[in-house]
């Protein structure tokens, strides 16, 4: 799928859009093995129907928590890098994130160039800094100004928050202003609280109806969880997980069977709630650890809520 059609489709409310979400392999990674990394994955992939991939910028937020990091942080290859490598294995379109408050404007331009020009990055999300007590050298709203000013034409997305909307209540003010920003489309953290997510596409959709606007694609994230460590990561990285739902995980005899139980009822519930607002809708799917079991569990996942989607967009049709 091209980068036009990509656009095209996630501008359709009666279509869904798939993606996986991976990260870069780790930056001790002998870059001769990155290759059969990607091999590796796609391998896991052959056997379903997704649009595309996600690549995440991963960075480290220690500053944000006071707790520990359940996994220890380390710095990753490019995400540029991996995306160009997944790109051309697969012949799909990857998002590449992007954190952008370590450099300033003029090092973020260079980036852009960089991206698009050797690494063939056509779709890009950026995030800002995790925490107000980091070194922020370039805002996330001067960053969207850069993306504007330049010269190559991006499909820019942002990320909704969920738990940002729950806390403060203005994440929807959030998404319109990105929207105002150039961003296209949005994808969410990791979903264990559905009705955070509700509330925050509620809004969204209301405020976007009260301004005649119309609601840009919001794909939303799931990830399996299989373990009291996994789960511990999840909080740990500022994701909503319900007390009811932690202990359904952590006291079930099969804790990964049942998250995917959890997300997929999670799954149904904002889709009951929200498919009749006509925000486009879509999902990526990604493991949050390495462990075999849980990236696994992450392909029957995907499998799960595609289907589910799938029916209820049709459904919507009748």
């Amino acid at each position: 799928m091209s980068l036009t059609s990509l656009r095209n489709k996630s501008s359709d409310p009666k279509q869904g859009v798939y993606f996986i979400g991976t990260t870069p392999p780790k930056q001790d990674t002998a870059i001769e093995l990155v290759s059969g990394i990607a091999d590796k994955l796609l391998d896991r992939l052959d056997s379903i129907d997704y649009d595309g991939l996600i690549v995440y910028d991963i960075q480290d937020e220690t500053s944000r928590i006071d707790k520990p990091r359940p996994f220890p942080f380390k710095y990753t290859h490019d995400s540029r890098l991996y995306s160009k490598i997944l790109h051309d294995k697969s012949a799909k379109p990857v998002i590449t994130y992007k954190s952008v408050s370590q450099r300033d404007g003029v090092d973020f331009s260079r980036w852009l160039s960089d991206a698009w020009h050797q690494f063939s990055v056509r779709d890009i999300v950026l995030v800002g800094s995790p925490s107000a007590n980091s070194d922020i050298k370039l805002s996330l709203a001067d960053a969207y100004q850069t993306v504007k000013d330049h010269n190559l034409d991006f499909h820019l997305g942002g990320v909704a928050i969920a738990e940002r909307h729950s806390n403060k209540g203005d994440e929807h003010l959030r998404m319109l202003a990105k929207n105002e920003q150039g961003c296209e489309f949005f994808i969410s953290q990791a979903v264990y609280n559905a009705q955070a997510t509700i509330d925050m596409l509620t809004r969204y959709a209301l405020e976007c109806k009260k301004q005649g606007k119309k609601p840009r694609r919001v794909v939303l994230t799931f990830s399996p969880c299989g373990s009291a460590k996994t789960l511990a990561f999840i909080e740990w990285l500022g994701i909503s997980v319900p007390e009811a739902t932690s202990l359904r995980i952590l006291e079930s005899d099969n804790p990964l069977k049942e998250s995917l139980l959890i997300s997929r009822n999670n799954f149904e519930q904002i889709l009951q709630a929200c498919l009749p607002l006509d925000i486009p809708l879509g999902l990526n799917i990604e493991s949050l650890t390495n462990r075999k079991e849980e990236i696994d569990a992450a392909i029957l996942l995907f499998k799960l809520l595609k289907a589910t989607l799938d029916l209820k967009l049709a459904e919507s049709q009748l």
